[in-house]
């Protein structure tokens, strides 16, 4: 029986093995999807199968940086337990190291990378299997910068959440990290409002128009005025969505733009990673998660 790569492509999502691995299994069982799934399981390969579909919206975010280079990962699992592991935390270390060496394009081409003889992917099946939950590998992002510009970094609670910003023909370290610090603690979506797109803005002032229509206090304002309000309710929520218009974190008298002035520089861009945003999450307690890690 011919092995497509439709089949391939199903055996992988079944069992969460890798390519070659489903290649081979489906080549030696004639293409039969059972029998793969079998074979994968009796070699040890698809040990991890029957944790495919649980949720991995726990584990750590990491930011690195060497050079004009940085990176940030993010490694899920299904507890925070697991993120205290030893085999975890290595594996969440060497994925980051390889990925800011290496910048792959994609997930797959970073999950293909070579780590002494095996794959990053074959990495993450052996954590999965060993500590008995799914981990994955969710995202990564590449940053780059110049010779005259500088990275700030900073990694909370141990990579709960990671920062990177980087400052324009600048550097001052100090600064540097001010920024990924403030990044990391107040979680602005731009730069600037120079950064937002016009659609973000437009999408706003509909909400703000539709508050407005809901507030019976301005029911008898001229039209005048009443744009006037929805343009001042628009500007203060854009503001708390650009970095340079907020608080500064360590003296809320200040914003952000009058520490970069002071500083002469200016953040040219920024990636804020937080573990599990826009996943959906188990809701489970605590005496149930503790039954579990000891196997009642």
């Amino acid at each position: 029986m011919a092995i497509t790569a439709a089949l391939v492509k199903e055996l992988r999502e079944r069992t969460s093995a890798g390519m070659m691995d489903c290649k081979k299994a489906l080549t030696e069982c004639d293409g039969d999807m059972e029998k793969a799934i079998t074979w994968l399981r009796e070699k040890g390969i698809a040990k991890a199968a029957k944790k495919a579909g649980r949720i991995a919206a726990e584990g750590l975010t990491r930011v690195v940086a060497e050079g004009n280079r940085a990176c940030l990962i993010e490694v899920n699992s299904e507890t925070d337990f697991v993120a205290k592991n030893e085999q975890f935390l290595d594996l969440i270390n060497t994925t980051a190291e390889m990925i800011l060496k290496a910048a792959p394009k994609t997930l797959e081409e970073a999950l293909a990378l070579d780590v002494k003889g095996a794959t990053l992917e074959s990495k993450f099946i052996d954590a999965t299997a060993t500590i008995g939950e799914k981990i994955t590998l969710r995202r990564f992002e590449i940053m780059e910068k110049t010779d005259n510009d500088i990275f700030g970094t900073y990694m909370h609670m141990g990579g709960k959440i990671s920062a990177c910003v980087v400052l324009k023909n600048s550097d001052d370290a100090a600064v540097a990290k001010d920024m990924a610090m403030q990044v990391a603690s107040m979680s602005p979506s731009y730069v600037s409002r120079n950064h937002m797109p016009a659609e973000v803005v437009e999408k706003e002032r509909v909400v703000q128009m539709e508050i407005m229509k809901n507030d019976e206090s301005l029911a008898n304002k001229p039209e005048k005025v009443l744009q006037g309000i929805v343009e001042g309710r628009l500007s203060k929520s854009l503001q708390e969505m650009c970095l340079v218009d907020q608080p500064f974190f360590k003296d809320p008298n200040q914003k952000v733009s009058q520490v970069l002035k002071a500083a002469n520089t200016e953040v040219e861009s920024f990636i804020r990673y937080a573990v599990g945003e826009g996943l959906e999450k188990r809701e489970e307690n605590f005496a149930e998660e503790v039954a579990k890690q000891i196997g009642k």
